[in-house]
């Protein structure tokens, strides 16, 4: 919401358990393009999106439907609305780690990667756009290398601005001096899911209605950082 780009605003939806697409995106992405507009009177001519939590066997359905929804939200703004959509997935749960061929370059007791490196060749896919981003230095442990897929790009970024992209959001967690392990976006919207948790009213027992949201966050929150 501003040109840092460090402040940001979220909206969140109860899903089915164990739902992996994104039921109500179209909506969601409409009102967070409202409340960008009124917070800069700018429509946004890129949207980059970055997709946390995606199963690697459902990227392709995922992305089918995601990308038309984002699509579908700008259309239902403006009828020739049609802004660049570049959509990233972020991984974490793999099993690859990166270590320093020469020793000289390892960081710290842990003999960790230093923080910033890319990998975006040889252990990547033969084809498709996809990269390792250790962007957190290892304190403790080894440090695990975020994953990252570009599987849609209007934008046409080459692989140098993306990554460079990725990596500087990833300082810019207003919880930490340091850089984090994946962009910033990606963590506030964990901590907007977990803060919903505290949100929810459970109403199985008295009516059957199941979960939802309880109220509605104040307008006057939504342009704060509550969940940070």
């Amino acid at each position: 919401m501003d040109a840092h780009p460090s402040r940001y605003c979220a909206t969140v939806r109860v899903q089915r358990p164990r739902q992996e697409i994104i039921e109500d995106l179209s909506y969601m992405v409409r009102e967070l393009l409202i409340q960008f507009y009124k917070s800069t009177r700018f429509k946004p001519t890129r949207i980059i999106f970055y997709r946390d939590g995606v199963p690697e066997g459902q990227l392709p359905q995922i992305l089918h439907y995601e990308l038309l929804a984002i699509r579908d939200a700008c259309i239902k703004l403006e009828k020739d609305y049609q802004p660049g959509i570049t959509y990233i997935v972020v991984q974490k749960r793999h099993h690859t780690r990166l270590f320093c061929a020469d020793k000289n370059e390892r960081i710290g007791k842990s003999g960790n990667i230093p923080a910033g490196t890319t990998v975006d060749t040889n252990i990547t896919h033969p084809f498709e756009f996809d990269f390792y981003l250790c962007s957190h230095a290892g304190i403790q442990g080894t440090s695990r290398p975020s994953h990252y897929y570009v599987l849609w790009d209007d934008n046409r970024f080459t692989a140098d601005e993306l990554q460079i992209l990725t990596y500087q959001l990833c300082h810019t967690y207003v919880r930490c001096t340091r850089s984090v392990s994946i962009p910033a976006p990606a963590y506030y919207a964990r901590l907007v899911a977990f803060r919903a948790r505290y949100h929810l009213v459970d109403k199985e027992h008295d009516s059957g209605e199941g979960s939802h949201i309880s109220g509605q966050i104040h307008q006057d929150t939504l342009r704060t950082m509550y969940f940070a």
